[in-house]
């Protein structure tokens, strides 16, 4: 069996979060759907259901809201066995590269063709470099894909990027497909505090990353934002290190 099965106890995994996304989650509706979301998801763990992953808060672990350069928003986790570690579009290195990733890829070689090298599965490099790897539902079941994508995961995963949106460094916001671009709406709705650059581009999946009216395959993102960066006085993220990031403790 996979060992990236969600055990149950949501709220202990809030609670070890760090005080400052702790507080992205003060507001009574965040906290009331948090509690709610706590027994739903006991609820199907006790009828016997499989969710993934492990770590549903991962990827707040491995980035402070302060360092935060980048965002890149998926969808939900990855639904298989041993795949979904809780960050966006990543899995473990062992496990096969989905094609999103490798598309992924595919437009860094596109991007970087002279100094691109096989890349590992695992992006925990670049979280750790300031890319907030965020999906906007944190749960999944098991071969179901979208399966907790309407059980209030958005009211949390919107106050998380409301929380980052407050912090003044400058920061990218990578909206790939309509589902991250309808979170557009949060910079209308809690106007940054810092500066930021949108960019927009079809998903990546097979089905529209060559597709108009924005082709995720030629978008150019990756070098963008980091130009954008480096314009604003921040340095840009290592989108091609394959180095191992430092081991952080499992809070949760």
């Amino acid at each position: 069996m996979a060992d990236n099965l969600f055990q149950g106890k949501l709220m202990a995994h809030v609670k070890a979060l760090d005080p400052a996304w702790r507080s992205a989650f003060e507001a009574e509706p965040v906290r009331q759907t948090l509690h709610e979301l706590d027994r739903f998801l006991q609820d199907r763990l006790d009828a016997g259901t499989v969710i993934f992953p492990a770590r549903p808060f991962r990827a707040l672990h491995e980035v402070a809201p302060r360092d935060v350069k980048v965002v890149l928003l998926g969808q939900d986790p990855y639904h298989g066995p041993g795949q979904a570690q809780g960050l966006a579009f990543s899995v473990p290195d062992d496990c096969r590269a989905p094609p999103s990733l490798r598309n992924m890829f595919t437009e860094l070689k596109r991007e970087y063709a002279d100094q691109y090298q096989a890349q590992r599965n695992s992006l925990v490099r670049w979280a750790t470099q300031g890319v907030l790897l965020l999906n906007t539902a944190l749960t999944v079941e098991a071969h179901q894909a979208g399966s907790h994508a309407r059980c209030g995961w958005t009211t949390v995963t919107d106050a998380i990027l409301t929380r980052v949106l407050q912090e003044a460094q400058p920061k990218v916001l990578m909206l790939w497909g309509s589902h991250a671009q309808a979170r557009e709406a949060l910079l209308k709705e809690h106007p940054p505090q810092g500066p930021v650059h949108v960019l927009k581009a079809n998903h990546p999946s097979p089905l529209s990353a060559l597709r108009p009216p924005r082709p995720f395959i030629g978008c150019g993102h990756f070098a963008m934002a980091n130009r954008w960066l480096e314009a604003e006085g921040v340095g840009g993220i290592d989108w091609l290190s394959n180095d191992e990031p430092p081991l952080r403790a499992a809070s949760a």
